[in-house]
């Protein structure tokens, strides 16, 4: 049993203690390979509230399409009555090990094995990360979701604005969760870095909202904020990456069209993770410095 009493402070430390601990010690955290490596390092949780206006914004600018969390609580619980303000949403952070990162950092065209096997095994592990967060929360008499990660209604969708898309971003979230702000690349950048992975679960129980402690949604990338860096740009093999952003199509026509086959017969798993522009830059384990 995780969980003793009502009080909001104490629902965040048992909370964040669950996360951390299943990362910690769960046997399923692992890359699947010859030594069973760890996929993911220490994780980071940050909370927002079900209220937060920043979903009402985000579904304005990117698309009818994408959900609220009282509109995804109210699609998995129709008969739940508890309104925003009683919700919270859960984020995670799942950073990259420093021996993927170092494999992947030395890689020039296609990623090593180890980032392949975090996008394939690691994600894995993520949803029964999620698994995990819903049962506990279940246990202790708290409705919850994991929109992306389990919900049957989450599919892929196209922004007027954005192109593709889906009816829940799990950056998007953690940016409102006060973990991060997105980079030249569209990665987001937390104080671990940006070459991770997130996850997130929408919740009935109230917790204190974690601070976003940034200015906007761009405030970390030292190219959008101080003119500088740009050297995710050079690292994408696809070419998907200029002073303009991040092009999407490019990108996804690259997964698809070379990576997946290459690492089915390289490696004999399927898997799609690129991550080349979320390492070999400044950002990859910090919010870089600041610069004048």
């Amino acid at each position: 049993m995780y969980h003793q009493g009502n009080d909001m402070d104490e629902n965040y430390k048992w909370l964040e203690k669950a996360i951390r601990d299943f990362v910690e010690h769960s046997p399923e955290n692992s890359l699947k390979n010859e030594n069973e490596e760890k996929a993911w390092a220490e994780t980071i949780v940050g909370f927002a509230g079900g209220d937060d206006p920043v979903f009402s914004f985000l579904k304005e600018d990117i698309g009818e399409f994408l959900w609220t969390p009282h509109e995804i609580f109210s699609l998995t619980f129709p008969q739940h009555g508890v309104a925003p303000q009683g919700l919270t949403v859960i984020s995670w952070i799942l950073p990259q090990t420093e021996q993927t990162k170092s494999d992947n950092r030395g890689a020039e065209k296609l990623p090593a094995e180890r980032w392949l096997r975090s996008r394939k095994f690691g994600e894995e592990f993520n949803v029964k990360l999620a698994v995990h967060v819903v049962d506990i929360l279940h246990k202790e008499g708290y409705q919850a979701v994991a929109p992306s990660l389990l919900s049957p209604d989450w599919k892929w969708q196209t922004s007027q604005r954005y192109g593709f898309s889906s009816n829940w971003s799990e950056r998007h979230v953690a940016y409102a969760a006060g973990l991060g702000t997105f980079g030249l690349c569209d990665g987001l950048i937390t104080k671990v870095g940006k070459a991770m992975r997130c996850g997130s679960v929408v919740a009935g129980i109230k917790v204190t909202p974690s601070a976003r402690p940034y200015e906007n949604h761009l405030s970390y990338c030292s190219f959008h904020a101080h003119g500088t860096c740009g050297e995710c740009i050079p690292r994408c093999p696809a070419g998907a990456i200029s002073k303009y952003g991040h092009d999407k199509d490019k990108c996804m026509n690259f997964i698809f069209s070379t990576l997946t086959s290459y690492v089915k017969t390289t490696y004999g798993f399927e898997s799609y993770g690129c991550g080349l522009c979320q390492t070999g830059v400044p950002c990859e384990s910090e919010i870089p410095p600041a610069n004048p």
